[in-house]
Order: C-alpha cells, then sequence, then structure tokens
C-alpha cells in the first residue's frame, strides 16, 4: 500500500518562564488509504500532531521532524504560500467545535462556497451547485434553506456536518478529524461516523481520526496510535485494541465501565513516569 503521509521523528515544542516544554516528542507513523485513529488523554499532544502536519503551529512554537511528506514531497520545507494550496486541497482538517470554526456572521452556503472556490476556478453558480450537492452528501435536508442559514441557526449535529462538507468540497487526499463527535449525542454521532466512513471509502481517502474514545475507535478505525505525554506508546490494529500490552493503554480500557463485565469499583489508573521515556510498543 502507497503511504499518502509519512511523518518520521516529529517534535513540537514550546518556550516556556521555565524552559522549553515538548508537546509532542519523535512520533512517527506513516497513513495509507485508511482510517487511523489516535488515542489519548487530554494534553498527550493528539491535536498538536494534527496541527503539526497542516503547519498550524505559530510562533513561538517550533515544529521539527527527520521526515514529513505528504506523497513523498517534504511539507516542512515549503513555503507559507505553498502550504495555503496543501490545506483544504490536499489536507482537510475538522476541527472540534464547528461553532468556533465557522464564521458566525456569514451564511453556511458562501461559507462552503468559498471554501471551494479558493482552489478551483469556477463561477458563484457553480459553487453554490457544488455546494448544494455537498450538503446533500452529508446527509442534510432541504439544502437550500440551510444555504442560507448562520451558523447560530443550526444544531451542533448539522453544524458538525456543515463543517464535513466545506472540508471535502475541496476533495483533499487526506481528512484530520479531531474529535468530530464529541459534542454530539449518541445517535448523532453514528450518523456522522457513517457519512465519513462513507466519503472516505468512496473517495479512498486517507482518514486521521483523533479521539479519547477508546471504544469509538476500536469500532471506526483500522489502526490505532495510543498516545501518552507526547509519545507513542504502542501502535496496534484497531480491531486488537482490547488485547493491548502496554500498561497505559490497558490502564485506559479498566477505566472503562463494560456492559458485559461489571465490577463493583472501577479501577483508577497508576501512572509510571517511564511510561513518557519507554519505546512504542507494535502489535
Amino acid at each position: 500500500m502507497t503511504n499518502l503521509l509519512d511523518v518520521e521523528n516529529l517534535w513540537v515544542r514550546f518556550p516556556t518562564r521555565n524552559g522549553i516544554f515538548d508537546a509532542v516528542r519523535g512520533v512517527s507513523f506513516s497513513l495509507g488509504k485508511e482510517r487511523l485513529g489516535i488515542v489519548g488523554e487530554s494534553g498527550s499532544g493528539k491535536s498538536m500532531t494534527g496541527r503539526a502536519i497542516l503547519r498550524l503551529i505559530r510562533k513561538p512554537g517550533m515544529v521539527e521532524a527527520d521526515r514529513m511528506d505528504l506523497d513523498g514531497v517534504p511539507l516542512l520545507t515549503r513555503t507559507e504560500k505553498e502550504m495555503r494550496s496543501v490545506r483544504g486541497q490536499k489536507i482537510s482538517m475538522i476541527m472540534q467545535d464547528p461553532k468556533f470554526s465557522l464564521n458566525p456572521v456569514m451564511r453556511v452556503g458562501k461559507q462552503i462556497s468559498e471554501a471551494y472556490r479558493l482552489h478551483n476556478r469556477v463561477s458563484k453558480a457553480e459553487a453554490k451547485a457544488k455546494t448544494l450537492e455537498m450538503l446533500e452528501a452529508v446527509a442534510i435536508r432541504d439544502v437550500e434553506r440551510v444555504y442560507e442559514m448562520y451558523p447560530h441557526e443550526v444544531s451542533g449535529g448539522m453544524g458538525q456536518r456543515i463543517m464535513i462538507a466545506m472540508m471535502l468540497i475541496p476533495n483533499p487526499e487526506i481528512m484530520i478529524a479531531d474529535e468530530p463527535t464529541s459534542a454530539l449525542d449518541v445517535s448523532v454521532q453514528m450518523q456522522v461516523l457513517e457519512i465519513m466512513d462513507k466519503l472516505v471509502v468512496e473517495r479512498g481517502m486517507g482518514l486521521i481520526f483523533i479521539s479519547h474514545d477508546l471504544n469509538l475507535v476500536s469500532s471506526f478505525c483500522d489502526r490505532v496510535l495510543i498516545m501518552y505525554s507526547g509519545r507513542v506508546v504502542e501502535t496496534l490494529k484497531a480491531d486488537q485494541l482490547h488485547n493491548a500490552q502496554h500498561p497505559y493503554t490497558r490502564g485506559l480500557l479498566d477505566s472503562l465501565p463494560r456492559l458485559d463485565a461489571p465490577v463493583d469499583r472501577l479501577s483508577v489508573l497508576q501512572r509510571d513516569p517511564e511510561w513518557a521515556k519507554a519505546e512504542s510498543v507494535t502489535s
């Protein structure tokens, strides 16, 4: 399988009053036409990894890597102008909360059309037709009405679908989804996942799915990276997640309630400083 993205020894650093803080430390992975999950608790470096790939870490933050290639072409050596053609057209990122990602004073349809016209020389009429088609693709009803709405007029689930439509309309090779279902109820969550899965399969894209929900990732993704303290501590097939070997992954799994194996009291994760230093476990 040909890799769409190759990341080797990625570091993200920020200067502080107490010295340099390493938010991402030596992360390495590859992405093909698959669904790759990145899992870990808050502060583990999941979102920073996604933002670093798109070169969205601004100064004084520092991004370094031995290799970070898109289709074999280095991303770190590209100018900011060249990166603007990568963002959206080659790699799209769905942010966690659409209410903070959509422009509150611009109609939904205009925002999606703008994302399309940025990478394609088409008329406003052609862009609108493509936008309506994309809204239908993410299972939104009455697309003409939604096209004219403002972000505050839509629900959380519809807002997330609108964000997916906006990110997919340039037809990118890779989509980074940063906890796209965390603010949604379970029924809407499954609808959004089905839409993403269908679009990824039909378009042959690579998906990086960032989440803290182990059960969700194990059922939705193909492979999983477990991150702790900025490092990847374990890599394994998603359907083998419950057979994880690393004590951190085991601790996360043991802290989840299970209907098939109820216990009187859930275990508490006992951290070990060595986890932040140990090599990644692959299975």
